[in-house]
């Protein structure tokens, strides 16, 4: 099959299954708050945090989104959640199978749209796992930057999105394509994510679209500025501090951090260190009319509390100067604020969990402007 009789086909496909869907969206009315107005061209200074419950099939809940943590979100002044996703908790991992869409999982995500609406938060969907790339083993059968295959099976699912949150504003949703792409050439990035834009605004030609950076994040990529998308960074500089003792960074060999990090060496790691070379990169893009978002950061709970909170402290306040948003990995869990399992914080309880009360206290203190 050529590649314009596979879309035709996918598209049909897709019209027909999302004509049988009865959305909950319309009984909603307003959000209870009003959030800001997105542009690619300038991204508000959401801040929030990552919810992982489809971030791989095996974790995949039923349900899936917990409305408590959504309240809690909310209380706490927050209005951003990332949903980074594998598309194997709504497909099989076969590429035979990729265009079969279960759709009881994919009302998990709708309820997770559903609960931002009734609190105020955004929802930025993001396809952590695509039809043939995960930064994240194991590989995939195919890859999405080598097999037309690949591509247009990732294409099919964010057009399925598209159609699915068609009318929805961009107050409330939005998508980021593809979770940190390694380190390529521009126009070999360029090219995906130019067919996976031309595949949403087919089915929904104003919604807002993200581009995670190259290089894991990191990288900014002028090339796309055309395409009239904002782009997602990353906040986890130096990895010997967010990452310390992390073993799918082999951060078990890294010396105990401080920060600022090794201050009386040579390669020392400071605020200003920051400023100058993870922070100013991307204030260039933004000269280009391209909004910034830092779509991940954190500290692993192996880095020492106080390191932590000191390194975040500082995170927190370049990003306020520039006005960037930025969403914790995560919410529950390992880098968060709840149930971190950390031995060097005396927790609080609260509503059946363990708050890291200091840890919201930075957040909620040095948020964005």
């Amino acid at each position: 099959m050529n590649r314009r009789s596979f879309l035709r086909t996918a598209a049909t496909v897709g019209a027909t299954a999302t004509a049988t869907l009865t959305l909950p969206f319309p009984s909603l009315g307003a959000e209870p708050r009003q959030l800001p107005e997105p542009s690619p061209k300038k991204l508000p200074a959401w801040r929030g945090f990552n919810l992982l419950e489809k971030f791989t099939a095996h974790r995949n809940g039923n349900p899936a989104f917990s409305p408590d943590d959504f309240a809690m979100i909310a209380d706490w002044g927050f209005d951003f959640v990332r949903l980074p996703m594998s598309y194997q908790c709504w497909s099989k991992g076969d590429p035979a199978e990729w265009l079969k869409l279960e759709e009881s999982q994919l009302r998990h995500i709708d309820q997770a749209v559903e609960l931002g609406r009734k609190h105020g938060i955004h929802v930025n969907l993001n396809l952590h796992r695509a039809p043939g790339y995960c930064v994240n083993p194991p590989e995939e059968p195919l890859d999405l930057f080598k097999d037309q295959q690949a591509l247009d099976a990732c294409a099919f699912h964010w057009a399925h999105f598209a159609r699915r949150y068609r009318g929805l504003p961009n107050t409330a949703v939005s998508f980021d394509l593809l979770n940190e792409p390694k380190d390529l050439p521009d126009s070999s990035y360029i090219r995906i994510v130019t067919a996976l834009v031309e595949a949403i605004r087919a089915e929904d030609p104003k919604r807002l679209i993200i581009a995670d950076g190259l290089r894991w994040g990191r990288k900014p990529v002028p090339g796309l500025a055309p395409l009239n998308l904002g782009q997602s960074t990353r906040g986890y500089d130096p990895m010997r501090v967010s990452h310390h003792k992390a073993s799918w960074v082999n951060g078990e060999a890294w010396p105990e951090p401080t920060w600022p990090l090794n201050p009386d060496g040579k390669d020392r790691w400071d605020k200003e260190r920051i400023r100058r070379e993870v922070i100013a990169p991307w204030r260039e893009l933004e000269r280009q009319g391209v909004g910034v978002h830092v779509g991940e950061w954190g500290a692993f709970n192996k880095t020492p509390h106080t390191v932590a909170l000191a390194w975040m402290n500082d995170l927190l306040s370049l990003w306020k100067e520039v006005g960037w948003g930025w969403a914790l990995w995560n919410f529950r869990g390992s880098f968060g604020v709840l149930d971190s399992g950390r031995s060097d914080v005396v927790y609080e309880e609260f509503k059946g969990h363990q708050l890291d009360r200091a840890m919201l206290e930075v957040l909620q203190r040095n948020g964005a402007a």
